[in-house]
């Protein structure tokens, strides 16, 4: 059978365009899907036959279907894993199978609920330090609870305030590099040459001996802490074996990556929409200041329409926004048959906007998910899909309802922010969005 790919884009509106696109793809991808149709082909020179697309169908075949045919792309599981580790996020086949199997139940909904005191008191001790009635940085408040937030949950604040701030500010720097190596690889010799690779891989190194200190002393104490950090450290391989520090700071660090960064970004979008929208977020002041409840797993479970408002948040703005996957044989896909290696990019934010799926795509209507979840699952994927679904999808909707009730009961919130602008890195983040927190009465 002759391969066949879905419509092409010729490789040279891609050069020309390279270095616009490298600071922002989204507008390039939103003008070829309206011009080509919800998949598109290039034969890249570096990265051989690529499709991008906001196809549910294709997306369902990739992370569900044909799963075992598809692998996270080098980008991931070599280039991206060099900076942040070879764990979940990055690994591929048998060792990730192996490692999710282990970490699973860590992240199972009881053992969370477990940590959601834990979780509620971070949140609600950072809140009470916002500045009020002033204009304020909304993302680099939520990046630092969140960042609270995880380092809690994780190392129940087993290291100094000054040692975690300084791996946030590590990741955050690394974050920036990456996507700019990735988007330009044809620049590779230049940032190398420049020193720039030397010099994160330095910050690689200093973020990894900070959370081995912190694994060695815990190893060293006889304390419980029940948190994550624990839990990981009992976990054991069916011969009864533990991971390696090695294996543990992988895990922690993509912990931290996906883990603070995907929830600030969440955040900031979900607040500035209920800024926008002053009936929604009426709505949502009503059902916090009615919950009659005694303890935060309880308001969770009260709090419905706000969670509605985080799925809408999470539709319009997936912090995920795009993932890639490789297939390791020849596939066939409706009419295209694809050569193995062909890069698949699912454009999960274009996926979320397509009008074939979903009715006023670029609207923020929060009912429309009062209907069963079930009823989006086909073409609704915030957290991924398929067995490779974020494992810490249940952690990050605690997090954020609760977040959201903290900020809401305590301050009236307005913005004057215009249109929302975002920067689509590895994680798609919130750009000038600043606030005003006013304290209720």
């Amino acid at each position: 059978m002759a391969y066949k790919y879905p419509n092409r884009i010729p490789f040279y509106k891609f050069l020309l365009q390279s270095s616009a696109i490298a600071k922002n793809p989204i507008p390039y991808h939103r003008n070829w899907f309206d011009t080509v149709g919800d998949s598109f082909a290039v034969k890249s020179p570096l990265y051989g036959h690529v499709i991008l697309s906001r196809d549910a169908n294709l997306a369902k075949h990739v992370f569900q279907k044909k799963h075992k045919k598809y692998h996270k792309s080098k980008i991931q599981s070599r280039f991206l894993s060099k900076y942040v580790g070879y764990g979940l996020l990055t690994s591929n086949g048998t060792y990730w199978l192996t490692q999710r199997r282990l970490i699973q139940p860590a992240f199972h909904k009881k053992k969370i609920e477990k940590l959601v005191a834990i979780i509620d008191k971070a949140i609600r001790e950072d809140v009470e330090t916002i500045q009020t009635n002033k204009t304020v940085d909304l993302y680099a408040i939520m990046n630092v609870l969140a960042f609270k937030v995880v380092a809690k949950s994780l190392f129940n604040y087993s290291a100094k305030a000054e040692t975690l701030k300084r791996l946030q500010d590590i990741i955050e720097q690394l974050q920036v590099f990456i996507v700019k190596e990735i988007r330009q690889p044809h620049k590779k010799i230049w940032y190398k040459l420049k020193g720039e690779i030397h010099y994160h891989m330095k910050l690689v190194k200093e973020s990894r001996t900070i959370i081995e200190t912190i694994i060695t002393e815990r190893r060293q104490s006889t304390a419980t802490h029940d948190d994550l950090l624990d839990m990981l450290l009992n976990a054991t391989y069916e011969d009864g074996s533990h991971m390696t520090n090695e294996q543990l700071i992988d895990e922690i660090l993509i912990l931290f990556v996906a883990g603070h960064e995907t929830t600030a970004n969440a955040l900031t979008f979900t607040l500035t929409l209920l800024a926008k929208h002053p009936e929604t977020l009426l709505k949502v002041k009503s059902e916090v200041q009615n919950l009659s409840c005694s303890t935060p797993l309880e308001a969770l479970s009260g709090l419905q329409y706000t969670k509605q408002c985080i799925n809408e948040s999470l539709r319009l703005y997936p912090p995920a926004w795009i993932t890639d996957r490789v297939n390791i044989e020849d596939d066939t896909i409706e009419d295209y048959h694809l050569k193995k290696g062909t890069m698949i990019g699912i454009s999960i934010y274009e996926m979320h906007r397509n009008s074939k799926y979903w009715k006023d795509p670029d609207d923020f209507k929060p009912e429309r998910f009062k209907e069963n979840m079930k009823t989006y699952a086909q073409y609704y994927m915030p957290f991924g899909a398929g067995p490779r679904l974020c494992i810490g999808n249940s952690f990050a909707i605690y997090e954020m309802t609760l977040a959201l009730k903290h900020i809401i009961e305590r301050f009236d919130i307005s913005t004057s922010v215009g249109a929302i602008k975002c920067n689509p890195l590895i994680t798609l983040k919130p750009v000038d969005v600043t606030m005003t927190f006013i304290t209720r009465n």
